[in-house]
């Protein structure tokens, strides 16, 4: 995986990379409580991350909601609702048409209106200041570095039936 993003900063990961943090991963939504059949929403600019949330989401058995990041407070929330979210992946803010979009202040009114989920995982992207609900929200970067998912390296993946879903 090799991404490249507007500022021209250049990301690579090998497989077993990729395996590593989307095993990690896992094994951070396990930790919250999410298990096979569990909804996740993604609302993130088209970073890395968002692959590897996608892909760990699907190592669980849980089901991933993902939201363009260029959608409005209204059309998140309603989506976060018909879903049922447990858990919201999100980034400080994202790019776009050379503009900052603040994911999560978007986030956060969505959840104003509805009050789930139980948690809002933020990866710090633009590094822009947001606000951040105790209890609720978590910043990736730290989650990602903890005991728990350091000396974590393995998840196993759930077994699913064909008709299982995987996404919204």
């Amino acid at each position: 995986l090799i991404w490249e993003g507007e500022k021209g900063e250049v990301r690579t990961f090998s497989y077993h990379a990729l395996a590593r943090e989307v095993c990690k991963f896992a094994n951070v939504l396990k930790s919250m409580g999410v298990v096979k059949g569990d909804r996740v929403t993604i609302y993130m600019p088209r970073i890395p991350e968002t692959v590897i949330a996608m892909l760990a989401t699907a190592k669980i058995g849980a089901i991933h909601s993902v939201v363009y990041g260029g959608f409005s407070v209204e059309a998140l929330h309603g989506r976060i609702e018909d879903s049922e979210s447990k858990v919201i992946i999100t980034a400080d803010g994202g790019r776009m048409n050379g503009k900052i979009v603040e994911l999560k202040k978007i986030v956060d009114e969505a959840l104003r209106r509805s009050g789930q989920p139980e948690h809002v995982i933020v990866i710090k992207h633009t590094g822009q200041d947001v606000a951040m609900e105790a209890g609720r929200d978590y910043w990736f970067h730290e989650l990602m570095s903890l005991p728990l998912t350091r000396n974590s390296m393995r998840c196993e993946t759930e077994v699913m039936d064909a008709e299982d879903p995987l996404f919204i």
